[in-house]
């Protein structure tokens, strides 16, 4: 197949989705007329979310706009809604890769159960989320995360939590995801991955990458220029809280 040939099949693809993302808006306005307010790209990201299902993503698309008036009422969450888990300094934000996604560095090991409120702990989720994609460039709707894991034991394991953030992410966020990698993952961890995995849909599954402690730096490289890439991973970037 010759290139013109992929090149056509790929507008045809285009043509056919902008379809149904014009089918998906007619329904999903008629039933809650605050969907006029999202652009073609949100409701695209739900269509895909749903494999090109048009009922499937519509209700998706609706149950999101449901949850978020109930979850985020004044349209933003505050500092002060999430102070205790932005203390425990566990999340940072700076930088892209090398195809312009903006990068997150998520330590687990500074997350403790004993010191997590859900509905905080959901807040928190929801927070960084609207940071991550608030900070988009223009042409991108994925961000990357690196997930270091390093000294996690069984006192930062909370699978309520995990399972609360993966509802959110999935549910409410989809197509959000461009790819988390997994790194200095102790082996007991993956006691607790075997119990989360079954809830990671496939979608998101196709994104998750372990990194052997022998491979971290070449695998970050590959993805993440030096000059974007944390110092603590061997680049030039220093860390800076999402809060900041």
């Amino acid at each position: 197949m010759g290139s013109l040939d992929i090149e056509s099949i790929a507008t045809e693809d285009q043509s056919e989705e902008s379809k149904k993302v014009a089918q998906m808006r007619a329904l999903v306005e008629a039933q809650d007329p605050s969907a006029k307010e999202a652009d073609d790209k949100a409701l695209r990201r739900f269509l895909r979310a749903r494999d090109h299902d048009i009922d499937k993503a519509s209700a998706m698309f609706l149950k999101y706009l449901k949850w978020r008036r109930s979850a985020i009422p004044n349209r933003y969450i505050s500092d002060e809604e999430v102070k205790n888990e932005l203390s425990q300094d566990k999340l940072y934000m700076q930088g892209f890769d090398k195809t312009g996604r903006p990068l997150l560095v998520l330590y687990g090991g500074r997350h403790y159960y004993s010191k997590r409120e859900m509905n905080e702990f959901k807040r928190y989720v929801i927070y960084c989320l609207e940071k991550i994609c608030a900070r988009m460039p223009e042409g991108h709707e994925k961000f990357i995360c690196i997930s270091d894991l390093k000294g996690w034991g069984y006192s930062n394991c909370d699978i309520r939590a995990y399972l609360a953030g993966l509802d959110i992410l999935q549910n409410y966020y989809p197509e959000r995801l461009g790819k988390v990698v997994l790194i200095n993952v102790p082996s007991i961890f993956m006691k607790a991955w075997k119990i989360v995995y079954p809830f990671i849909d496939k979608h998101t599954r196709e994104k998750i990458v372990f990194v052997d402690d022998k491979d971290l730096k070449t695998v970050l490289l590959n993805d993440i220029d030096e000059s974007q890439l944390p110092d603590v991973y061997g680049g030039k970037l220093q860390l800076v809280s999402i809060a900041d």
